[in-house]
């Protein structure tokens, strides 16, 4: 739940010749953008940010839910509360805690802006000469290292080969790209490497990938920063409030311990529903087609203008039904040993 990845695979087949996997996402944004669609990277921005906190969260509300000792829940939940809250608040305001976000995160952030360089409104490979060139050699002066997106990429080459790409060297990706946008702008602020700055200035940058509408733009990343301030106060107060009703078994603040964590995958369906509308609903007027807003199809089959969709879950979601279910059995079990206390 932390970014958009590509599911195609590469083909083996006689009639087709791929050297390697068809980059899936970057051909539905392609597609997408001539109705006027916004790029799959401009949905669920702060779901994504933030999906790593409530992944723990949720874990530490489990850990709760099986003790039922109040004293030694609290103690959990306060310690569990107290790591996550420290931990976001230094990854969103601190200076560099970008860092502390995971790697999956942060690689699909750069594989966004990677399809974006490829594509025909994107920014130039950037060379050692003209302003770029002033730049470099100016910051180099100043004593701060500057990695162009060649010595990015190939370093990223080599990590695939030992296993996983290095998160610092993509964090220095988009380092270089912000720099280069402030470069351009007079109203982006320093990088301070902080997760608040990174997740705001690549909304932005994904909204305005194929339709560079500043009027448009500008009031949906400020609804952006609002959203991201809103759901940390939330986080933060509903752990006070699950914390105030551990004092007692079979409360309703206990029982949420677990039915929250149930609820899971109904929750992501609805959330899912709720951006593939937005999606539908968002066309930017300057798309090459003209359609009526409409409603993607969440599952099956479907059709807009000529091209057909498919939206089926994947494993993800099984193991997410799964688990729901095992919980919903360890809830009816807890709720029967209460019922036989209580007899």
């Amino acid at each position: 739940m932390n970014g958009v990845f590509n599911g195609c695979e590469k083909q083996e087949k006689a009639e087709i010749a791929e050297d390697e996997a068809l980059d899936c996402v970057h051909e539905m944004d392609t597609i997408n953008h001539y109705v006027g669609m916004y790029p799959i990277a401009a949905g669920g921005p702060v779901e994504r940010g933030f999906g790593q906190f409530l992944m723990v969260f949720m874990g530490v509300m489990l850990l709760g839910f099986v003790c039922i000792k109040p004293k030694l829940r609290i103690m959990i939940l306060g310690g569990g509360f107290t790591v996550i809250a420290v931990w976001m608040g230094f990854a969103l305001y601190g200076d560099g805690g970008f860092k502390l976000l995971n790697t999956g995160y942060v690689s699909a952030l750069v594989t966004s802006l990677d399809q974006e360089a490829t594509s025909e409104s994107s920014e130039p490979e950037i060379v050692i000469g003209g302003i770029a060139g002033v730049l470099k050699d100016s910051l180099e002066e100043s004593g701060v290292e500057v990695i162009l997106p060649s010595q990015v990429e190939k370093a990223k080459r080599e990590q695939a080969k030992e296993g996983e790409v290095k998160k610092s060297h993509l964090i220095e990706q988009l380092k270089l790209t912000y720099d280069i946008d402030q470069v351009k702008s007079d109203q982006m602020a320093p990088w301070n490497g902080s997760a608040f700055q990174v997740m705001s200035w690549h909304y932005a940058k994904s909204l305005g990938r194929y339709f560079n509408n500043q009027e448009e733009i500008v009031p949906m990343v400020k609804n952006l920063k609002l959203a991201i301030h809103v759901v940390f106060i939330g986080l933060l107060g509903a752990m006070v409030l699950l914390l105030f009703g551990a004092r007692k078994n079979g409360g309703l603040f206990y029982w949420l311990l677990v039915l929250v964590p149930i609820a899971l995958p109904v929750i992501f369906v609805i959330d899912y529903s709720a951006w593939l509308w937005w999606y539908g609903h968002t066309l930017n007027d300057m798309g090459a087609f003209s359609v009526k807003p409409f409603m993607p199809t969440v599952f099956g089959d479907g059709k807009v203008a000529q091209f057909t969709t498919h939206s089926y879950p994947y494993k993800g979601f099984g193991l997410m039904v799964l688990s729901s279910l095992i919980l919903a059995a360890a809830a009816l079990i807890r709720f029967k040993q209460f019922k036989q206390k209580q007899e």
